[in-house]
């Protein structure tokens, strides 16, 4: 979760950037050629993700893009900035919580409609586990350290995260991730392949991660079990070393 002082300070430090997105400007923008463009273009893009948080409407995203421009142009404000960055972090904190409950809402339908699916097993913690292929072998323990490849996806579908795309799987110890995570690989065996649906209590919860996994936003990963290893036991500590008497006092 990034702190809300810096989402303040994103949104006004690239202000001019955001500029270009401004009804008046647009339509004089030409397409995104050169690479400075598309870089300038993707600043705008990371911009308005960090905005999500607001949760704006069109209306209340005007207002936004007109400070935008008054500070660009050097115009004069009524608003004192210092005096309003409390205010901004309130609106952020009560947006998100708004955020979050909808999105909590929306997930216990895709829950429910995950449990109906062919194999579909719902767990007591909330998980829906479904396997899509069965592997051989023992079940890691969430002490272990597993190698998986992995899709993680929004509950419209969109892809946030991909080890295919990176075309590297991931290894790490079990215990070391998300509750949904440590809980559902432990019930695949290598080889196999699963689909988790994780509610939020068990994924990334009211804080949510990064810019696409909002608040209180279920997920959906695709899971392939490669390989699992267990931890390596820690080497007991070597015995103290015996003391060395004395040499005895010269008479």
């Amino acid at each position: 979760m990034r702190p809300l002082s810096k989402t303040t300070t994103r949104i006004c430090g690239y202000a001019v950037a955001l500029l270009l997105c401004t009804t008046s400007f647009a339509a004089d923008i030409p397409s995104n050629k050169t690479e400075e463009q598309k870089t300038l273009y993707a600043i705008g893009l990371s911009i308005a993700r960090s905005l999500i948080v607001f949760d704006l409407t069109p209306a209340e995203f005007e207002h936004v893009k007109q400070g935008l421009a008054d500070a660009q142009s050097g115009k004069k404000s009524d608003v004192d900035l210092t005096a309003y960055n409390a205010k901004i972090q309130e609106l952020a904190k009560a947006r998100r919580k708004l955020l979050g409950e909808k999105q909590a809402s929306a997930g216990k339908d895709f829950l429910e409609k995950a449990t109906k699916e062919k194999g579909a097993v719902k767990t007591a913690s909330g998980i829906v586990y479904i396997s899509l292929s069965e592997g051989k072998g023992e079940s890691p323990k969430a002490a272990d350290i597993v190698k998986v490849n992995y899709r993680g996806t929004l509950i419209d579908g969109k892809e946030f995260d991909s080890s295919y795309k990176r075309g590297k799987p991931l290894e790490f110890k079990l215990d070391n991730v998300i509750k949904c995570w440590t809980e559902g690989v432990q019930m695949m065996k290598p080889g196999g392949k699963a689909k988790l649906v994780c509610p939020p209590n068990l994924a990334y919860g009211e804080n949510g991660a990064g810019e696409l996994i909002l608040p209180g936003a279920t997920l959906a990963f695709e899971v392939e079990l490669l390989e699992f290893k267990p931890t390596a036991a820690a080497k007991p500590s070597p015995p103290p070393a015996p003391a060395i008497p004395a040499a005895p006092e010269k008479k």
